[in-house]
């Protein structure tokens, strides 16, 4: 799966302690997945808002790459900084945002792989966006943007046009592209739920709504 596969994403270590700057270089490879599901008016934000949180957080870790060597370190080192204004600032911030925006994907492709679908619609994935929209962003939506987003569901690609868009035009037999899409989260998975977990942990998680 040329788009997915393209930088791979380290194995999460024993220790969870996720590294900033190999995380930065797999993740900033992800933003074009969302110009596969077409809408613009809907995609383009949300892939503008990944890329952008990507960049808010290479700029913290590059302001010192010792202090910020791992993500934790990052949550840690803002905290002390910022006092009571964190965690809504800073990369804090920023990976929270970008840990729903991957989410999202996560779901999306996970549904996909593991063959959930409309009967009637086989070859349509609005049920599958829907679950991943439910389970990762509508919480943190107001009432224009979950509107907004369900109206969206309808100009999704079919879920071949979306599998050859991930192979980069390339014809590829589905059996085949689902399994790198397997591969792709068994390797991604994990890391994101360590960073779900730090999340709670330090009790960084913030519930107001864009």
């Amino acid at each position: 799966m040329a788009l997915l596969l393209e930088h791979e994403f380290r194995p999460l270590p024993a220790d969870k302690q996720i590294e900033t700057l190999p995380f930065l270089e797999a993740v900033s490879h992800l933003p074009p997945f969302f110009d596969c599901l077409g809408t613009p008016i809907v995609y383009s934000p949300v892939k503008a808002d990944l890329a952008g949180n990507i960049k808010k957080i290479r700029a913290v870790y590059e302001s010192n790459p010792s202090k910020f060597k791992t993500l934790q370190n990052i949550l840690e080192v803002e905290k002390e900084m910022h006092g009571a204004a964190w965690p809504k600032t800073g990369a804090t911030l920023a990976l929270m945002w970008l840990k729903r925006g991957l989410k999202f994907m996560l779901v999306l492709l996970q549904s996909i792989s593991d063959g959930e679908r409309d009967e009637e619609h086989p070859n349509l994935i609005r049920v599958n966006a829907m679950k991943a929209y439910e389970i990762a962003l509508k919480k943190y939506h107001g009432w224009m943007l979950q509107k907004l987003f369900m109206g969206s569901v309808y100009a999704l690609p079919y879920k071949s046009d979306l599998l050859k868009a991930l192979e980069k035009g390339r014809e590829v037999k589905e059996e085949e592209s689902i399994e790198k899409i397997h591969q792709f989260l068994t390797r991604v998975t994990p890391i994101l739920d360590a960073i779900y977990e730090m999340y709670t942990r330090m009790n960084a998680e913030l519930s107001y709504k864009a």
